[in-house]
């Protein structure tokens, strides 16, 4: 009897111990799926977060860093070296306006100033140019961060560049530095990611020191086209318009920029608007003044789900050496 009962239970054990049916089988491979999706969509949200923090970050450090280079630069414009230690510079009041500027436009590396301009450009992105004197103790720099020498017995040519403009390099759109180098014109980039660059200018029309309005580059040309020039030969009418333009009678400007990311971190309706100088007046005056509205659906596919923020500001200028004055 003991021995038919051991064998018994031998059986029974030997059954428990069979394995899982196909339900008990499917059942747990199905848990398991379910486990390790939820798993997989937590880790990519929680690399996808992360990427979207990283990408944000890294745009704010290129915007805040844009406008800080803009603004040293702008702030800089006219400077002329009064050391007591030194004969002062007499810029004259011809010499040629410290600002300059263009819109929608785009620039080669090499050649003189902002001229040879080139008609396309990255969204209507506009292009500013800077004049300053150099100083003996290197402490003038240009946008690139090389000092700028002291003028010799040629005041006009003897003075630095800051010129700003946006050109795109392998499908990203940068904004750049151009300068006049030791021998040639040089470019370098100083911000990745820049999609439009947008310049206003505050002109003093009443001479006390302060902008009442801003008016783009366009205008500037074309009140200048009004100008009434008077001299016997093309000379002296240049130095009749130097003396008159109203590049002149810049005394701040405005400064905005669109900065997009790298990493398609978007998942939100990708129709955005992007209004550099506010909404009023984009409705007034983007259909004129390219690129100062930007439209996501507008954008090619493969960029359109990027993270992007607007940059701005204004800055006085600071200098106004003889002759750059109203």
């Amino acid at each position: 009897m003991m021995r038919r009962r051991s064998s018994y239970l031998g059986l029974l054990n030997h059954r428990h111990q069979a394995g899982l049916t196909i339900v008990e089988l499917m059942i747990s491979l199905t848990l398991g799926l379910l486990v390790v999706l939820a798993a997989t969509a937590l880790l990519v949200s929680s690399r996808s977060g992360y990427a979207a923090q990283e990408d944000g970050a890294r745009i704010r450090d290129t915007g805040s860093y844009a406008l800080e280079s803009i603004a040293r630069a702008v702030r800089q414009t006219g400077y002329e070296n009064w050391d007591t230690a030194q004969a002062p510079i007499t810029a004259g009041t011809a010499l040629s306006a410290d600002v300059d500027g263009l819109d929608a436009r785009s620039l080669k590396e090499n050649t003189y100033g902002i001229e040879s301009a080139q008609t396309a450009s990255v969204n209507g992105s506009d292009v500013l140019s800077l004049r300053f004197f150099g100083a003996t103790d290197g402490s003038i720099l240009n946008c690139a961060g090389f000092s700028v020498a002291a003028p010799g017995k040629a005041p006009n040519d003897g003075r630095g560049w800051s010129i700003f403009y946006v050109a795109e390099s392998d499908g990203e759109p940068e904004l750049r530095c151009k300068y006049f180098g030791k021998t040639s014109w040089n470019s370098e980039a100083i911000a990745r990611g820049v999609e439009s660059f947008q310049v206003q200018y505050g002109l003093d029309t009443d001479a006390d020191g302060l902008p009442n309005q801003f008016v783009t580059a366009t205008e500037i040309d074309a009140l200048d086209a009004a100008l009434i020039l008077i001299g016997p030969n093309a000379i002296a009418r240049a130095a009749d318009q130097n003396r008159k333009t109203y590049w002149k009678k810049v005394t701040a400007i405005k400064i905005a920029m669109l900065v997009r990311g790298f990493e398609r971190a978007r998942v939100d309706t990708l129709t955005a608007q992007y209004d550099l100088f506010g909404k009023e007046y984009g409705d007034a005056y983007a259909a004129a003044d390219r690129g100062t509205r930007i439209r996501e659906r507008d954008m090619s596919p493969a960029i359109r789900n990027r993270l992007r923020k607007i940059f701005s500001t204004t800055i006085q200028l600071r200098n106004h050496a003889a002759g750059s004055g109203a």
